[in-house]
């Protein structure tokens, strides 16, 4: 647990936020370590057993999702599993928590510590508005807003086709600027974190933190590009009174 990370942002002393790594958990080869995910093919018994440390860790209540790369996003709560890609709660204990291999997770607050939000970022649901739907959620003014971007695949590992940029520069034209010309002919390389940054920036939220991970080079995160068949590691956010 001493890997777990904590995000550096000037949130309020009410939010609490953690992104997990592989450290410590029971789970075995080639989910090795603390696999939170429980559609990747690992023993039952040891993802319960790993939520099971990760809430006696951190005392809060993961609302859990089936996440789907779309941009559904529900009030978090922990009595059921929800299909969406993002929930949000004002309620103390209650966490927010996406799961992730490579896609990118984001965490929301409020500068007051009244509201959070997770929403979990692939391409697909990045370009199809998933965090501009975690914002609509909280429906708070965008200056109030702080996010914090979390471990994500790094734009040196990030090769994506012709059609992936289009879809972000049909509605960003300076998305652009966010792909480079890959080795292979014809590939992007493609930078997910200043594309999540020009999304919040179209509305109005620019106090955003983080960034600057990789989970493909980086052996503390699961990632699913480095090795198809692996676990998925936990970001959440949770207020406390």
């Amino acid at each position: 647990m001493n890997t777990w990370l904590t995000p550096d942002w000037p949130a309020s002393a009410r939010v609490n936020a953690c992104v997990t790594t592989r450290e410590d958990g029971f789970s075995q080869s080639p989910y090795e370590g603390l696999n939170l995910g429980s559609h990747v093919g690992d023993d039952p018994q040891a993802v319960e057993q790993n939520r099971l440390l990760l809430m006696s860790s951190l005392g809060c209540r993961p609302a859990w999702l089936s996440q789907v790369h779309g941009v559904q996003v529900s009030r978090a709560d922990p009595a059921r599993v929800d299909e969406a890609d993002g929930s949000w709660t004002d309620e103390p204990g209650v966490a927010s928590a996406v799961l992730t291999a490579d896609c990118l997770p984001a965490l929301f607050c409020d500068r007051a510590g009244t509201k959070v939000a997770a929403a979990h970022a692939g391409w697909r649901g990045l370009a199809n508005g998933v965090l501009e739907a975690t914002l609509d959620a909280l429906a708070l003014s965008p200056e109030e807003v702080l996010v914090w971007l979390g471990p994500a695949i790094g734009p040196a590992a990030f090769e994506v086709g012709p059609e992936v940029r289009e879809a972000f520069v049909a509605n960003h034209q300076e998305a652009g600027q966010a792909f480079r010309p890959s080795a292979n002919a014809g590939k992007f390389m493609a930078d997910i974190y200043q594309l999540a940054r020009i999304r919040l920036a179209a509305r109005g939220v620019h106090a955003v933190y983080g960034g600057g991970f990789c989970t493909v080079s980086d052996p503390r995160f699961y990632s699913y590009r480095r090795a198809s068949r692996t676990g998925r590691f936990a970001s959440l956010v949770w207020l406390t009174d």
